[in-house]
C-alpha cells in the first residue's frame, strides 16, 4: 500500500495533506490515540507495512501486552493507511471485507480530474469575467491572480450601493475578501451577491444565493459597529464577527448553518434561532421548521482545507458531493447502495477513478462504470 500514514508520521515524512487524514483519524476516537501512543512507543523504523493483515502483525508483536483485540485494532490500522489511492480513507459501518474479489471496472473516457479554483465575477455593468489560475483582472475596486478575489478597503462608496456577483460552477471553489476584510470561501455550485464597498455605519449585507460558503466576519469594533448580514430566500444571519458555514443548495431541501467561533442568530419565517459555537440550525424549506444540533465541526468545514470528511453519511449524499465538485451526474443501478453509512475522509486533490477504487475496494462496491461524465454504481 502507498500511504503509510502511522509510519510516515513517525518518520516525520508525512506530507500537509496526508496529515489532515492523520489528524481526522487521530481526533476522531480516544481508541485511535490511545493506539497511536502504543504504536510510537514500540516503534522501530525497519518496520515496512505491505498489507493490512502485516501490518497488524508486526505492529502488534511490538505492543505490550495486554494486547487489543485483534479485529478492532485491524480496523484502527486499516482507517489510517487505507489511503492506498490517494489521500482519503473509507470505512463501511465496521465491516471491513476479509477477501475482495477483483472485479471488471468500465471506463468510456479520459481521467476525470477534481475541481480547481474557478469562478465568474459579474460587475455592475452585467459583463462577465473568468477567474482561473494564469488568468489575472484587476479594477479600481478589485484585483485577481486568477486563484482568489481581493477588493480594496480603500474603494469610494457611492450613493447607490453597487453590487457584484461571483458565482462558482460545478467543479470550482474560490477565495474571496471582500472590502471590509471578511474572508469568504465559496463551495462548487454557489453564487455570493455582495456590495463592491459597504456604506459605512449602515449593516453590512451579503447575500448567498445559493450553495455553500463559509465566512470569517471581518468583526463590527472595526467598523463602527456595524453588524454583518448573510441573506438567503428562506433565512437571515446575523452576526458581530464570528466563523460560520451555511449550506443552502438549490436541489437541497434542507439549509445548514454551523457555527465555528463566536455567536450568530439565525432568523427564520417562524422562528429564530442564538447558535452556539459547535451548533448546526436545520432548517427544513417544506415545513419551515428550524432544528439545532451539536455537530462536529471539522466534518461540516473541512471542505475548504481540502478535504472531505464523512461520519455516518449515506453513499447518496456523499455522492451528491462528489459530483459537484467533479462535475458529474452519479446513478445508482444498486439502489441498496444509497443508504449504506460510511465514516472516512478524501483528499479533494484526487482523480475520481482513485475515490471510486478505494470504495469498491473495501467492497461497498460491486462495480462501477465511468461513461463520459456519468457514473453508474453497482
Amino acid at each position: 500500500m502507498e500511504f503509510k500514514l502511522i509510519l510516515k508520521k513517525l518518520n516525520n515524512s508525512i506530507s500537509p495533506k496526508e496529515e489532515l487524514v492523520f489528524k481526522a483519524w487521530y481526533q476522531e476516537k480516544k481508541e485511535h490515540r490511545q493506539f497511536f501512543n502504543n504504536v510510537k512507543a514500540n516503534y522501530n523504523k525497519n518496520i515496512e507495512i505491505v498489507d493490512i493483515e502485516e501490518a497488524w502483525q508486526k505492529i502488534v508483536d511490538r505492543i505490550d501486552k495486554p494486547k487489543p483485540h485483534k479485529t478492532y485494532w485491524k480496523f484502527a490500522v486499516a482507517s489510517v493507511i487505507v489511503g492506498l489511492l490517494g489521500t482519503g480513507y473509507f470505512l463501511k459501518d465496521n465491516i471491513l471485507g476479509d477477501s475482495i474479489e477483483k472485479k471488471s471496472v468500465i471506463i468510456n473516457e479520459n481521467s476525470i480530474l477534481p475541481g480547481i479554483d474557478k469562478a465568474i465575477l459579474t460587475l455592475e455593468d452585467g459583463s462577465q469575467i473568468a477567474l482561473e489560475k494564469g488568468a489575472s483582472f484587476q479594477n479600481n475596486n478589485v484585483n485577481s491572480n486568477g486563484e482568489q478575489l481581493v477588493y480594496s478597503s480603500k474603494a469610494k462608496v457611492s450613493k447607490e450601493i453597487v453590487y457584484n456577483y461571483l458565482t462558482i460552477p460545478r467543479g470550482g471553489e474560490f477565495y474571496i475578501v471582500l472590502s471590509d476584510g471578511t474572508q469568504v470561501w465559496l463551495n462548487s455550485e454557489s453564487q455570493l451577491k455582495y456590495p463592491v464597498s459597504f456604506k459605512e455605519g449602515d449593516t453590512r449585507k451579503v447575500e448567498l444565493v445559493y450553495g455553500e460558503a463559509y465566512f470569517d466576519v471581518s468583526p463590527s469594533m472595526e467598523h463602527k459597529g456595524s453588524k454583518f448580514m448573510v441573506l438567503n430566500e428562506s433565512q437571515s444571519i446575523e452576526v458581530l464577527g464570528t466563523e460560520f458555514n451555511i449550506k443552502a443548495y438549490k436541489d437541497e431541501t434542507n439549509i445548514y448553518t454551523t457555527l465555528v467561533e463566536g455567536k450568530v442568530l439565525v432568523k427564520s419565517p417562524t422562528q429564530n434561532q442564538v447558535l452556539k459555537p459547535k451548533q448546526q440550525a436545520n432548517l427544513n424549506l417544506q415545513d419551515k421548521s428550524m432544528s439545532v444540533a451539536t455537530v462536529n465541526v471539522y466534518n461540516e468545514v473541512s471542505w475548504k482545507e481540502g478535504v472531505f470528511s464523512f461520519k455516518g453519511k449515506p453513499l447518496k449524499e456523499i455522492m451528491k458531493i462528489v459530483s459537484r465538485w467533479y462535475d458529474i451526474d452519479v446513478v445508482f443501478e444498486n439502489k441498496e447502495l444509497e443508504n449504506i453509512t460510511f465514516k472516512g475522509v478524501l483528499g479533494k486533490n484526487q482523480e475520481l477513478e482513485e475515490i471510486l477504487m478505494t470504495i469498491k475496494t473495501l467492497s461497498i462496491l460491486e462495480d462501477f462504470e465511468i461513461n463520459n461524465k456519468t457514473i453508474i454504481l453497482k
